[in-house]
């Protein structure tokens, strides 16, 4: 299984700054509290100086969506998304370990952090503009048709896993109680992108090896060298 964007992201987006994360022995049973301490104090204390919606990682995204058509605040990424609901409830809602840490990274840093089950996942999964052909599981179990150009993460079955670049994955490839292998996607468009998703790499990773005891593989992806390799998985 190979993970890519599209040239068209690339040539559109030439400031993408994309980190994959590939994991395996991944259980339902960790504890991550004190990481997701740690990421909710630091987006708490940038909060208080101001909403999300002024932060340059945010303020990215927004104009990236206004390029493709999209009204920044009907869509809006995965980041801004949890830190809406983080400055409105004071706490995110906890769903699974390795899920709450990889939303606990993206609030820290206002980064988008997307968490897909590896193993539901056929063949390989590109970033780029929909056919109209490919069909997306909402996490309510309803299907969905994304719009042709729509930017989605779309497998070799012509199933999307994401729709309009928002980083939220489907309910198909949602992590669950069963899931052990995970592919972990970080993506920037904000200046200064280059120094951080290298640095949540690193943070994901440490983590990972601390809490579940696993080794990861990671790379950050340019348009020069757009492809990471996973080790074949079987989907659902």
């Amino acid at each position: 299984m190979r993970f890519r964007h599209a040239p068209q992201v690339w040539s559109a987006f030439p400031e993408l700054v994309c980190g994959v994360l590939h994991v395996t022995g991944i259980t339902p049973t960790a504890d991550v509290g004190p990481a997701l301490t740690r990421y909710g104090d630091a987006a708490r204390a940038r909060l208080a100086a101001g909403p999300e919606s002024g932060f340059p990682e945010i303020q990215a995204w927004r104009r990236a969506f206004a390029r493709m058509g999209l009204a920044p605040t009907r869509y809006r990424c995965a980041a801004e998304s949890l830190l809406r609901r983080f400055r409105r409830d004071g706490a995110l809602p906890r769903l699974h370990p390795l899920v709450d840490l990889g939303n606990a990274l993206s609030l820290g840093y206002a980064v988008p952090v997307a968490v897909l089950d590896a193993g539901r996942i056929s063949g390989d999964l590109t970033v780029g503009p929909a056919t109209g052909e490919e069909t997306y599981q909402t996490l309510g179990g309803d299907d969905e048709r994304p719009e042709p150009g729509e930017v989605v993460f779309a497998d070799s079955a012509r199933r999307a896993h994401s729709r309009r670049w928002t980083h939220r994955q489907s309910g198909w490839s949602a992590v669950r109680d069963g899931t052990t292998e995970v592919l972990v996607v970080i993506e920037a468009l904000h200046d200064g992108g280059a120094e951080t998703v290298p640095r949540m790499l690193a943070e994901l990773a440490s983590a990972l090896g601390d809490v579940w005891r696993v080794p990861a593989r990671t790379a950050v992806l340019t348009a020069e060298t757009p492809v990471f390799t996973l080790t074949p998985t079987t989907a659902g």
